[in-house]
């Protein structure tokens, strides 16, 4: 059997586009015969799909999946709303999600070399889906949460999954942390209670609101009630527990929790393709380059 390098591995790499641990079954399927290695890929679809991975993925569906004291939280990407809405890719978005819930592997590395029963990796699952669609598909990023027996997973996904929200609650219930859930989603929060904001944010924020009031030619006896009167209400903005609660709005978030025997632990919120640059064409434009192209 040939020595597989990891020269030749680059190299089998950097002509296919295709992953380091791809490109080596290739070459030992091969016996390190670069040519008959590119063929390998190329009839297994594995080269085709990924170089798909330069296009833009954009859309997708958030997941969340419970698994006893275990929660995950996903995000598969895909570069149109169209596929996103299929049954295929909301099955593989399940799968994805349910594998890294009953695993908790430690990034998405891990992740994609998860297998299912019938011994498929979360990387062949994407490159299976990849061949069929022609769409660029990937597993963006994940979160597992872990909670203690006494305390409560609320789980809430926005509009079919275009934003998920994952609350954990010491103590209260499953129905008062899906309505938290369903908070986090609605208001988007920055931070679980003013605690976790670092305290140079609060200091620059309460600088900025000083010498605001100051400009505003307020007496200097009175800026510093204004100062903190502002700075609650900057803190009703990023901090969860400092929110009104959209349920009601007498109360805030804290409150509410601490009213059904609750305290808030920690919330993740993910919202599809936030923070992904997308090239936007004009049409006319786009369609030129393709009768040039």
């Amino acid at each position: 059997m040939a020595s597989i390098t990891a020269k030749l591995v680059k190299e089998l790499r950097d002509k296919t586009s295709v992953g380091m641990m791809d490109a080596k079954k290739a070459l030992v399927a091969t016996d390190g015969d670069m040519e008959k290695a590119v063929d390998f890929l190329r009839e297994k679809g594995i080269a085709k799909a990924e170089k798909k991975s330069g296009n833009v993925a954009a859309n997708g569906l958030a997941q969340i999946a419970v698994n006893g004291n275990v929660a995950a939280i996903t995000e598969v990407n895909s570069e149109t709303d169209f596929v996103a809405t299929n049954d295929r890719f909301k099955t593989l978005v399940n799968t994805i999600t349910d594998l890294i819930a009953a695993n908790k592997p430690a990034d998405v590395d891990a992740a994609l070399q998860l297998k299912n029963d019938a011994g498929q990796s979360i990387a062949d699952l994407i490159i299976e889906q990849t061949q069929v669609t022609s769409e660029h598909t990937s597993l963006r990023r994940f979160a597992v949460v872990e909670k203690a027996d006494g305390d409560s997973f609320g789980a809430y996904l926005h509009n079919g999954g275009q934003i998920a929200a994952l609350v954990v609650l010491e103590g209260a219930d499953e129905a008062t942390a899906k309505n938290v859930a369903m908070h986090v989603a609605a208001v988007n929060p920055e931070f679980v209670s003013r605690d976790d904001i670092p305290a140079e944010r609060l200091d620059h924020e309460r600088e900025v609101l000083k010498k605001e009031a100051l400009n505003e030619g307020k007496p200097e006896k009175i800026v510093e009630k204004m100062v903190e009167g502002r700075l609650r209400k900057f803190l009703s903005e990023i901090s969860l527990a400092d929110q009104e609660f959209v349920m009601d709005s007498d109360q805030t978030v804290s409150q509410y929790v601490a009213s059904k025997g609750g305290k808030l632990k920690c919330f993740v919120r993910y919202e599809v393709g936030e923070g992904i640059e997308v090239e936007v064409k004009d049409f006319q434009d786009e369609v030129n380059s393709q009768i040039n192209g």
